[in-house]
C-alpha cells in the first residue's frame, strides 16, 4: 500500500467491504539506518578512514554513523548513561573482525550504555608497521570525537574504552590525551610487537585512565608481556590457553588463538555470571605452588574480577600500579574455575621426595595437580582449579608416584593428612580436612578416595 494511506474495513450485509482513503497528513514512519563495518584490501593500503558507529540497547544489532554533532543528538545516544568505545586491532586482510558483533551485544545486555565501535579497519590493513604509524593519528580522531560527547554533558569519568590488541594502545594515546581523567580502559591482550619497550607516552599505562586494566593471554608471541595498568591479568599464565592449538600446522588457529582468548573470555563474562577472579603473586609458578592464597597484599582481600565491576572489585584508594595477578580458566567458555588449595602433611618426614597427585571429580569433569614434598621435610601445597564448587566435588583421589625401582617392591605405607580449602583463604579461614594412609608401591597406584 503506498504511503500515506490508511485501510478502513467494515462489514455490510454480511459481506467485508474495503474502503481506501487518503489522509494526506500523516508522515511515513522513520527507518533508522544501519551502518556496517568497512572492508578494505592490500591495493588501498593503510590510508586512516575512521567511522564511528553508535549501538544502543534499543538497537543493538543496528549500528547507526555518527559524523557530526547533530548526528548524535538525533540518535538514541543518552548522555546520563555511561559511554563505552570498542577499538578493534590490526587487521591484516582488512575484514571486519568476526568478534564484534557478539561483543557489542554482550555490553549491551550486560549494561544500558551507550556502545560506540571504532571502525578503523583501512587504517589497519596491511602491513602491521604500517598500522602502528596509524594509532597517533586515530587517537587524535577519537579524541575529537570523544569532545564532541563532553559537550553534550557526557562526563569524563564516565567513558570507558575498550582496546583489542593494537587498539589498546590506541586507547592509551586517548587517555594520555585527557590527561588521564577518562574513566576507564580494558586493554584485552595489548599487543606486544614494537610496544614492549616503547615509551609510557607510546603505550598503554596506568596513568591513562583513573583505571586502567589489561588482560594477558599472549605475552611469548603477539601480547605485551610487561603490566601495563593499575591491574594486570595474567590469564593461565599469560600464555598458552587450554584449547587453543599447540601445533603450527593448526595454521591461523595456532597464530591467533591464544591472543584472541582475551576477547572470548570477555565475552563469557559479560553473559555469564560466574567469576572471573585473580590473585596476586610474583610469578604464576608461584601461585600455582599454593604461595598467594589471598589478596590481602596490595588490595586489603579485595581480590579483583575480570569483567565491568567498578575498578574490577578493588576497593582501595590509591590504587597500586602494575599489580600481576594471576589465575586459571577452562578450556571453553564460560571459561571461570573455582581455585582451591590442596595441602598433604605426612606424618612422618621421608630421606626422598614425596610426589602425590590430587585428582577432583565432580560432573564429569576432573581437575589434577601435583605435590611434591622435599626429601626431610613434611608438608608440600598446590593449588587446583575446578569448573565446580567444593560442594559440588564427588571424589578426590591421592595418587602417589612409585619410585622406579626395578628390582624390588617399595611398600613403604605413607600417613598423612590431606587438607583442602576454596580460594581466597586467609588467616581466619576455616577449612576441611581428609586424612589418609597410601601405599606409594608400584602396584598401588591409588591409595585413598574421598568423598567431599
Amino acid at each position: 500500500m503506498p504511503p500515506g494511506l490508511w485501510e478502513r474495513c467494515f462489514w455490510s450485509w454480511g459481506l467485508l467491504w474495503l474502503s481506501v482513503e487518503s489522509t494526506g497528513d500523516v508522515p511515513p514512519t522513520p527507518q533508522t539506518k544501519c551502518t556496517d563495518f568497512q572492508n578494505a584490501n592490500l591495493l588501498r593500503g593503510t590510508s586512516l578512514r575512521v567511522q564511528f558507529l553508535l549501538f544502543t540497547t534499543s538497537d543493538p544489532s543496528c549500528g547507526q554513523l555518527v559524523e557530526e554533532s547533530s548526528d548524535i543528538q538525533n540518535t538514541g545516544f543518552n548522555a546520563t548513561l555511561e559511554t563505552k568505545l570498542v577499538i578493534h586491532g590490526f587487521r591484516a586482510l582488512g575484514t571486519k573482525p568476526s568478534w564484534i558483533d557478539k561483543f557489542i551485544g554482550a555490553l549491551l545486555q550486560a549494561t544500558d550504555a551507550n556502545v560506540v565501535a571504532v571502525d578503523w579497519v583501512y587504517g589497519s590493513t596491511g602491513v602491521y608497521f604500517s598500522a602502528v604509524e596509524n594509532v597517533v593519528k586515530l587517537g587524535l580522531e577519537i579524541s575529537r570525537f570523544l569532545s564532541k560527547l563532553l559537550a553534550l554533558g557526557v562526563s569524563q569519568s564516565s567513558v570507558h574504552i575498550i582496546g583489542v590488541s593494537l587498539g589498546a594502545h590506541v586507547a592509551g594515546m586517548v587517555g594520555h590525551f585527557y590527561k588521564g581523567q577518562l574513566g576507564r580502559i580494558t586493554g584485552l591482550d595489548p599487543a606486544g610487537p614494537e610496544y614492549t619497550r616503547a615509551s609510557l607516552e607510546e603505550r598503554l599505562d596506568a596513568g591513562d585512565a583513573l583505571f586502567v586494566e589489561a588482560i594477558h593471554t599472549d605475552t611469548d608471541n603477539l601480547g605485551i608481556r610487561i603490566p601495563v595498568g593499575h591491574v594486570d591479568y595474567f590469564v593461565n599464565g599469560g600464555q598458552d590457553q587450554p584449547g587453543c592449538p599447540i601445533f603450527i600446522h593448526a595454521g591461523y588457529s595456532y597464530l591467533i588463538c591464544d591472543h584472541m582468548r582475551a576477547v572470548h573470555l570477555y565475552i563469557s563474562v559479560l553473559e555469564n555470571s560466574c567469576p572471573l577472579m585473580a590473585f596476586p603473586c610474583t610469578s604464576y609458578k608461584a601461585f600455582l605452588a599454593g604461595h598467594c592464597l589471598d589478596c590481602f597484599n596490595p588490595f586489603l582481600l579485595s581480590c579483583p574480577r575480570i569483567g565491568l565491576v567498578e575498578q574490577g572489585g578493588v576497593k582501595i584508594e590509591p590504587l597500586p600500579k602494575e599489580v600481576k595477578v594471576y589465575l586459571q580458566t577452562t578450556s571453553k567458555a564460560p571459561y571461570c574455575v573455582h581455585h582451591n588449595l590442596v595441602e598433604f602433611y605426612l606424618q612422618e618426614p621421608r630421606n626422598k621426595d614425596t610426589c602425590i597427585t590430587v585428582t577432583f571429580l565432580g560432573s564429569n569433569v576432573t581437575s589434577s595437580v601435583k605435590i611434591t614434598i622435599p626429601r626431610q621435610q613434611r608438608h608440600g601445597k598446590g593449588v587446583i582449579a575446578h569448573p565446580n564448587p567444593q560442594c559440588q566435588i564427588n571424589q578426590v583421589k591421592l595418587k602417589f608416584q612409585a619410585s622406579h625401582r626395578v628390582w624390588k617392591k617399595d611398600r613403604t605405607t605413607i600417613i598423612g593428612k590431606f587438607c583442602t580449602a576454596p580460594l581466597p583463604v586467609n588467616d581466619n579461614f576455616g577449612y576441611p580436612s581428609r586424612a589418609g594412609t597410601m601405599n606409594d608401591s608400584p602396584s598401588k597406584a591409588c591409595g585413598v578416595q574421598s568423598s567431599v
